[in-house]
C-alpha cells in the first residue's frame, strides 16, 4: 500500500480505544493512514480522541511525524459491526484488555464480518495466538503484533505468527509495518512471546523488592538505570505499560509456563484492586495527576 493509495477509502481498523489502541491510531495517522477507532464506550472514544490529538502534537515536537505526510482521517464510531460493513479494511488490529475470553469474542465477531484474507491482527502482550485462533473462523487471517508504549514513537515491533498463519498475511502485515516506519521482528509463538517474557518477570521482581523492603520504589528504578542501562527503570516501565495490563499478562505468564516468577506479587494486586493503574489512571508506582488530561 502506497502513501497515495491511503486514503482511498480502505481504513485501518482499531478496536479497542484503550491507551495501546490510541497509540496505534495515534502512528496510523501520523503516516497519512486514515482509522476507524472502535469502542463500545462513547466517553471512552471521546477520552481518546483528545489523546490522540496530544499524541500527534508530542509526535511532532519529536521529530516522529513523516515529513509532508498529511494526517490521516479519524473515524470513531461505538458500533463495531458498522465499522466493519462498507469498505474494505487494509487490517483489523485488536487492541482490547489483555484478557483471552474478550479478545477471543471480538477478533470471533470481526473474522465473522470480514472478507477473506483481511489481515487480523491481535496486539498482545501475552496471549499465545494459535489460542486465539480457535476462536476465528479464518487462522490463516490471525496474526499477533506487540507494538510497545508509545506505539507512535517506539520503531520495533515484535511480530508473532501462529503456527497456521498463512505466509502472506505475515508479509503483508511486515510490509504494512514497514510503512509506517517500524522494524518488524518475527519471533515464534509462544506464551509472552519474547520481550513480555522477559521484561514481565523482571518487573514483578522489581515490585517484589519493594513490598519487602529491600530498596524503595525510585532507588530500585535510579540503580536499574545507573547500573544497567534500563532507560526509565522497571516500576516506572510499569506505570507506562499500566499495572492492570502488567498483572493480566503476568497470570498468562504464570497460567501457561508455570514460572513462579510470574506470580503476580502482592503490592502489584494490591495496586490494581486500589485503582492505582498507572500513567493512565493518574497514579501507579509514581503520580501522575498533573499529566492527566
Amino acid at each position: 500500500m502506497t502513501a497515495a493509495a491511503r486514503d482511498d477509502g480502505h481504513p485501518l481498523v482499531v478496536v479497542g480505544a484503550g491507551v495501546m489502541g490510541t497509540g496505534i491510531t495515534t502512528l496510523a495517522l501520523a503516516h497519512g493512514v486514515p482509522v476507524t477507532l472502535v469502542d463500545l464506550d462513547r466517553a471512552v472514544l471521546d477520552r481518546a480522541e483528545i489523546a490522540i490529538a496530544r499524541n500527534l502534537r508530542t509526535a511532532a515536537l519529536l521529530g516522529a511525524l513523516p515529513p509532508d505526510t498529511p494526517t490521516g482521517r479519524l473515524d470513531a464510531m461505538t458500533d463495531l459491526a458498522s465499522a466493519l460493513s462498507g469498505s474494505v479494511a487494509v487490517a483489523v488490529v485488536e487492541a482490547v484488555t489483555e484478557d483471552p475470553a474478550t479478545k477471543a469474542d471480538v477478533l470471533a465477531r470481526v473474522s465473522a464480518a470480514v472478507p477473506d484474507g483481511t489481515p487480523l491482527i491481535s496486539n498482545t502482550s501475552s496471549i499465545p495466538i494459535d489460542e486465539l485462533a480457535a476462536a476465528v473462523v479464518r487462522p490463516a487471517d490471525l496474526l499477533g503484533t506487540h507494538f510497545m508504549n508509545p506505539a507512535y514513537l517506539i520503531t520495533t515491533v515484535e511480530v508473532i505468527p501462529g503456527p497456521r498463519t498463512a505466509p502472506d498475511v505475515v508479509a503483508a502485515a511486515t510490509k504494512f509495518l514497514g510503512e509506517l516506519r517500524r522494524t518488524p521482528i518475527v519471533v515464534r509463538d509462544s506464551p509472552g512471546f519474547v520481550t513480555s517474557r522477559l521484561l514481565h518477570p523482571m518487573i514483578n521482581d522489581a515490585a517484589r523488592l519493594v513490598e519487602e523492603g529491600v530498596a524503595s520504589i525510585e532507588d530500585v528504578d535510579a540503580l536499574m538505570q545507573g547500573c544497567l542501562g534500563h532507560p526509565t527503570g522497571p516500576l516506572r516501565t510499569a506505570d507506562l505499560i499500566g499495572i492492570d495490563n502488567l498483572v493480566d499478562a503476568l497470570d498468562v505468564l504464570h497460567l501457561r509456563t508455570g514460572d513462579e516468577r510470574s506470580r503476580p506479587c502482592g503490592l502489584l494486586l494490591a495496586k490494581v484492586r486500589d485503582g492505582h493503574h498507572g500513567r493512565k489512571s493518574g497514579r501507579g508506582f509514581y503520580d501522575y495527576e498533573e499529566a492527566l488530561p
